[in-house]
């Protein structure tokens, strides 16, 4: 019976082994885990150490080790390429603008002179499309600007004052183009934590895009918990088209006279802010629904 118990012996004692195995082999894992997730959130040039001397797993934290290493300089990379990419659109959309400037300064002079029917129209084409390229022009510099530069200072606004005081700014537009538009603004005030400037450009670019690519009817709607709806008629678009309206770049069939970044830029500052923005498309008329959540002003 003497070897029997020396084999139960011997079976607990691989036993016992395989368990601290396990439990060696779980923390090495646990580990790994760990740190990856912490390397991905931060931008850090550590690497990956195991309390396990475990050869494979040490193998495998080297193979993870070699991997981030080069993830990394992949990332360094693209973020140069990335910062360079928004330095140079902004300094082309600065040198364009200077010349441009001038070009329609000229413009207003020549409105002084005298001349033929035929001369008027022809600068009536210049001017239209030097407004165009201003406005392109424009639109490239703020994107660049928006997307280099974190968030202002914030503070506490009202939502219904803000938005009454950007569709105010943007009534001479409207009644130009025969807009009468519908608007329903709660009186109770609502008021959220944001930027000021950001909030007036949201507000402002989701507004011009309606009267650029509208059909000549334009509806705001708030409700009291401080969701904004925008609508207007757009026979141009389809559901696909507009989701994609807040990529970079895209612009309708219809919409050359833009970049396609006015809602881009709303979308990021939007996000920014914490809130949501977002595009629906449903018998004839596009809705992009605004909200902000409730947060506490920061001391």
């Amino acid at each position: 019976m003497a070897w029997l118990s020396c084999l139960c012996v011997i079976l607990f004692l691989i036993v016992l082994m395989l368990i601290f195995k396990t439990a060696a082999l779980r923390r090495a894992a646990d580990e790994i885990q760990q740190q990856v997730s912490t390397w991905f959130d931060s931008d850090t040039n550590t690497v990956i150490t195991l309390s396990c001397h475990d050869r494979h797993m040490r193998r495998l934290s080297a193979s993870l080790n070699t991997e981030l290493r080069r993830l990394r300089t992949i990332r360094l990379r693209f973020e140069q390429g990335d910062r360079e990419l928004k330095e140079s659109i902004a300094n082309i959309s600065h040198d364009l603008r200077t010349p441009l400037t001038a070009i329609l300064g000229y413009l207003d002079l020549l409105d002084y002179v005298e001349k033929p029917k035929q001369v008027e129209k022809y600068l009536s084409l210049i001017r239209n499309r030097s407004d165009v390229l201003r406005q392109q022009t424009e639109e490239l510099f703020v994107y660049s600007i928006v997307k280099s530069f974190p968030e202002g200072e914030t503070e506490l606004l009202s939502l219904n004052y803000m938005l009454e005081e950007s569709l105010a700014s943007s009534y001479g537009a409207m009644t130009a183009q025969g807009i009468t538009p519908r608007i329903s603004i709660p009186q109770q005030t609502v008021e959220r934590v944001l930027n000021r400037s950001s909030l007036i450009r949201i507000f402002g670019n989701i507004i011009g895009n309606a009267l650029k690519y509208g059909d000549g009817d334009f509806s705001v709607d708030m409700a009291p918990d401080g969701t904004i709806v925008f609508s207007n008629q757009a026979k141009d678009l389809t559901p696909v088209t507009a989701g994609r309206l807040f990529d970079r770049y895209y612009t309708v069939e219809s919409g050359s006279r833009g970049t396609g970044l006015g809602l881009s830029i709303a979308k990021l500052l939007t996000e920014r802010m914490g809130g949501e923005i977002s595009a629906d498309y449903r018998e004839g008329r596009l809705f992009i629904t605004l909200q902000f959540p409730i947060k506490e002003q920061s001391a």
